[in-house]
């Protein structure tokens, strides 16, 4: 199957934020080539696209744990275009604590599928996910956090995530995630930089993750 299958035309490029979602999403290999294709644009692709980056770490990240039936009922409504009912499958999972279920309704109000677009709402739902060791929700919340979606600006909080989410990825994704820390950290003080790496480590001593 093609990785670009499904996609929006510019999504293989990373050249804009779209209102769909690849249909690849349930393709860790996909989810792979692409962020590959975007390894050399990260500078760029951090600053204006960090939500699609960050649906491609999420779609890697996932493909380890073992599925729930709703939260493969909620996939299986999502692949069809029906987001309302995806939203209602996953809601239920992610209330129960399930990282990719949140991680995933995150997703779906940052865009504005199936719900009224919401950031404060995906990250709330991102930092559910977040807290428990996802890369992928991690990654995220470092980006709403370094434009100011959903939450009050903040390098330090932005830097942290990113860092965090750096921790747990390999190869080309914790590239990605190590290039948006560092862009980042090139606007902050040295004392801010100092404060964004005490909280990271004060995050891991407390928490243990899930993937």
């Amino acid at each position: 199957m093609s990785c670009t299958r499904g996609c929006p035309s510019r999504f293989a490029g990373f050249s804009a934020m779209e209102d769909e979602l690849p249909s690849t999403i349930a393709s860790s290999k996909c989810a792979e080539m692409l962020l590959k294709r975007a390894t050399a644009r990260v500078g760029t692709v951090v600053r204006r696209c960090v939500g699609v980056i960050a649906v491609l770490l999420v779609a890697v990240t996932l493909m380890a744990a073992p599925a729930r039936a709703d939260f493969e009922h909620g996939q299986a409504a999502y692949e069809v275009g029906d987001y309302a009912k995806a939203v209602a499958e996953w809601l239920p999972a992610a209330t129960r604590g399930d990282f990719r279920a949140q991680t995933y309704l995150g997703v779906m109000y940052e865009r504005g599928l199936g719900v009224a677009r919401d950031d404060a709402e995906a990250v709330r739902w991102y930092r559910l996910a977040a807290d428990q060791g996802n890369a992928g929700a991690q990654f995220t919340l470092g980006g709403m956090y370094a434009n100011g979606r959903g939450v009050p600006q903040d390098d330090v909080q932005a830097h942290m995530w990113y860092n965090l989410a750096a921790s747990r990825l390999t190869s080309e994704q914790r590239e990605i995630a190590v290039q948006g820390r560092d862009i980042i950290a090139a606007r902050m003080t040295p004392e801010d930089r100092s404060d964004a790496q005490r909280l990271a480590r004060e995050w891991d001593a407390d928490r243990k993750s899930v993937v």
